[in-house]
Order: C-alpha cells, then structure tokens, then sequence
C-alpha cells in the first residue's frame, strides 16, 4: 500500500477484481495533512497512495498514509490494511471489526484476563485444575505466560452477552479466590502499568538506578500516560564514576566488590531513593553478555534491589549469555520483586 514500487497490493487487488483506478479526495487529504503537519515537501510519489481501485470503498488511516480498502463482491468481503502494527490495530477495532458486527450475526465473545506473577504456569495449572475442569464447553481458559508473569484468560461464547459477562465473572472470582496471593490485577494490563496503578492509589513515588538494563525499566514505565506522578526518574549509570557521582555508591564498594555485586546494588538502591527522593526504587547491576564474565560472575548474572525507605531487599539472578533477554528477564524480576515489596509493606502498615 506504501508509495514504492515494491508496494503491489493494490495493483493485485485492481488486476483481481477487475478495476481501473481513480484518485480518493480523503486519502489525498488526509497525505497532504500528514505532510503538512511535519512540514515535508509532498511529492508525487507520496500523492500516488492516494489512487485506489475504483471499486472498493476507502477507509480513511488516521494514523498514516496508507489508505485502508474494503471491497465487496459476490456477497464476500475483502479488507485491505496497512500492515504498520499500530495504524492496522487502530483501523481493526474502531473501523473494521464494528463493520463487521454491524453487517453480520455474530455470536458474543467475552473475555476476562487475570494477571499473576512469581508463579510458574504448571504450578498455576495445578492450583486451579478443580475450576478449570469445571468449566463449561462454551468458556475456555488459556494460559498466556510472559518472563515471570502468567495471564490468565477466560473466554466465552454465545447468543447472550450479559448472560456471558456473569458467568465469566463468577469463574474469575472462583480462580481469584484460588490463587490469591499470586494475583496482580483481574484487567488485562501490563504488570509495570499495574504496579503504577497500585502505587498511584496509595500516593507512592518510584525511582531506577539501572546499569545492564540501560533505561529499560524506565522506558516500560514512561510508556504509560499518567506515570510521572508515580514515576520521578532514574540514572542509568554504566561508569564506575556515576555510580559514585549520581547514586553515591562507595568508590571502596566498587573497589573491593565490584559493580555487579550484592554490597553494590544496595548502594545504588539507597541511592537511588536519596538522590531522587522517592518512597521506592529498583535497581539493577549485571552482565548481560554476550562476553564479559568472569568464572565467579558468568554472563547472566544479575543483581537486583529493591529499596523502600524502611527496608532494602537485594537477590542475584543467573540468566542466559543473551543479551536482549537478559535485559527483559532483569526487568521483569525487577517489577516483580517492586511488587513483593510493595505487598509486604501494604500488609505491615
């Protein structure tokens, strides 16, 4: 659908239907504005996405410039999007899928997502078997498991959406009731995003001190609106210097026991909260790989802390000698320990 002469979907769409091409004032519109918004000359090339197969009708792609195309024939529908993940999830729930429902007779799907952590999903499974036997043909329940966490997702199907939406609610209450101490949140949301949600509402703030990790806590955290009233800050501090500079760990901890070690990460959690002056932080202190290990520190070893203005919690981790995973599976320990922490004090207030 795009502008180069690679993009072929709407000449195969035109050859197969049988249609000539015609210029869409919408489209055309709608390129021209996105141009215009980000003062870019607008070439005929760009004008050229405009032209679609004369007999399909045009949705317009308010997130891009590619237009999206529906076409019907001999009572079949064929939809066109642009296949950039954001602008095709946009076009499918807002356009898309309310076409669809509205031309046709569909049974209702429900769904109810129930996020865990610090439980594997085997032993989830065990823990529920009782209830998910239970369950009747038309709910299902799949385990979605993701880096510590487990999702679980109750779907039904039928004629009766209200009648549905009960149902899923009384095996959701039954599941949460089961596993409760495992349980982050019943909404299908990310576990940093609950987290934020938790601390929100007690009126908490949170800092990261982060070393392997690069800012990748801090970018899962600032991805959601409404994080910077949680959310203070961070350092991400490669450097013996900064470490020492920004987070005030001991140049003689350093010295004696190195970055990625247990006397470090509590210093730099400390800090962190110091420094930044939050109620919690996270810090993380590691080897990511793929080189750089020692035979006392192989790649995938990580440090993690978690720091409260009460209490510091530290533990190591050993991981893989991949690097993007070790900084996915150092984040995603992180929250999850944040999370205990955060349980622990709530029960001792």
């Amino acid at each position: 659908l795009g502008p180069t002469k690679d993009d072929i979907t709407k000449k195969t769409l035109a050859k197969y239907f049988g249609m000539g091409f015609r210029r869409d004032d919408g489209a055309l519109e709608m390129v021209a504005s996105i141009f215009k918004k980000y003062n870019r000359p607008l070439l005929d090339i760009n004008i050229q996405q405009a032209d679609v197969p004369d007999g399909c009708e045009v949705i317009v792609n308010r997130n891009g410039t590619a237009p999206c195309m529906w076409f019907e024939q001999n009572n079949k529908i064929f939809v066109s999007m642009p296949g950039v993940p954001y602008e095709m999830m946009y076009l499918m729930d807002d356009e898309i899928l309310p076409r669809i429902k509205s031309r046709f007779k569909l049974p209702s799907i429900v769904h109810k997502t129930i996020l865990t952590a610090n439980i594997g999903e085997s032993f989830l499974a065990k823990e529920i078997e009782e209830i998910e036997d239970s369950l009747p043909s038309h709910i299902k329940l799949a385990y979605l498991p993701k880096l510590g966490q487990v999702r679980l997702r109750l779907s039904a199907k039928g004629d009766n959406e209200n009648a549905l939406k009960a149902e899923v609610e009384l095996y959701s209450k039954q599941i949460i009731d089961k596993v409760k101490k495992f349980v982050v949140v019943d909404e299908d949301i990310p576990l940093e995003k609950a987290i934020l949600n938790i601390m929100k509402a007690r009126g908490l703030t949170l800092s990261t001190a982060e070393s392997c990790t690069g800012g990748y806590i801090a970018h899962l955290i600032t991805q959601h609106p409404g994080c910077s009233s949680v959310y203070f800050g961070g350092a991400v501090a490669y450097a013996y210097e900064l470490k020492e500079s920004i987070l005030g760990v001991k140049e003689n901890t350093l010295t004696k026991f190195g970055a990625v070690s247990e006397e470090t990460i509590i210093e730099m959690a400390e800090g962190a909260i110091k420094h930044f002056k939050t109620d919690y932080s996270i810090a993380v202190s590691g080897i990511a790989g793929p080189d750089g290990g020692t035979e006392d520190k192989p790649v995938g070893t990580v440090w993690i802390a978690i720091s409260s203005k009460n209490k510091t919690v530290a533990k190591v981790f050993t991981f893989s000698n991949k690097r993007i995973q070790n900084i996915e599976r150092s984040a995603a320990s992180a929250l999850a320990m944040l999370l205990n922490l955060l349980k622990e004090d709530e029960l001792n207030e």
